[in-house]
């Protein structure tokens, strides 16, 4: 499996983008930089697009995508929850702010949306996808991607503290978790569901007491206005559970 972060920051700028990870050049986690990092060729190659949850910076390249299979009369099957079916057709894919290719062209539109349902394991692009409630402002779903050698990943997505349930249901050897605020704000963090260094370092601790082990980490979602001080408040979450964090960047690339 190789795992390619198209996408790593919640700010978007001439070197970071919006959050996507592209994993064998064909299934796509969420849609912040989609588009804008893959050639028109790449973008034929994907086979499915799973959506954690339906905020801009998630979302932001679907009416681009669409167009673009609508233009190659191919169709792109998008899976994620009703909710995020709501959004996409009543904000973005809504005739007025952009063509409704859920519904268009009406013999086959170009995006086939796929409702999920946490907790139920689906085949999704030849890998066995995992779907898992994980805690933020608006319901989103963290996965878990098996590939055929039995590699798993998860990507957990936005997410706050509280994470023991969703811990209990997964096993990777890679975790793909956010960071995006400094221990300062962590109140706004526990408010808005969101990760600090010292949250993270909490829903670690949790993990190693679930499962027995810990994964490997990289992070993602990151501020890249205050990444500096991310990595320094880092750095003491390494030292006390004595691992070592991997900060995403656009272009990364990871085999397992």
């Amino acid at each position: 499996m190789e795992i390619r972060i198209l996408g790593a920051h919640n700010i978007e700028t001439n070197n970071t983008g919006y959050a996507c990870i592209l994993i064998d050049d064909v299934l796509a986690v969420d849609a912040g930089s989609l588009t804008a990092n893959l050639s028109i060729t790449e973008q034929q190659n994907l086979k499915a697009i799973l959506l954690t949850h339906q905020h801009y910076d998630h979302v932001r390249d679907i009416p681009a995508i669409g167009m673009n299979f609508y233009l190659l009369e191919k169709a792109i099957e998008l899976y994620s929850t009703r909710t995020v079916y709501e959004a996409l057709s009543v904000y973005l894919l809504n005739d007025s702010l952009y063509p409704n290719f859920l519904e268009k062209p009406q013999e086959k539109p170009s995006i086939h949306f796929n409702i999920i349902e946490p907790g139920r394991t689906s085949i999704i692009a030849g890998y066995e996808v995992l779907p898992v409630s994980v805690n933020h402002a608006v319901p989103t779903t963290g996965y878990q991607i098996t590939s055929t050698n039995r590699k798993k990943i998860f990507i957990s997505s936005d997410t706050g503290k509280g994470l023991d349930d969703c811990w209990k249901e997964v096993s990777p050897e890679i975790l793909f978790i956010e960071v995006t605020l400094l221990n300062k704000k962590e109140s706004f963090a526990l408010e808005s569901g969101h990760l600090t260094p010292a949250l993270l370092q909490q829903e670690l601790i949790s993990f190693r007491e679930i499962k027995g082990y810990l994964p490997s980490v990289v992070l993602t979602h990151m501020n890249p206005l205050i990444e500096k001080d991310i990595k320094a408040e880092i750095s003491k979450v390494e030292k006390a559970l004595n691992i070592k964090i991997e900060f995403g960047y656009e272009g990364m690339r990871i085999n397992i």
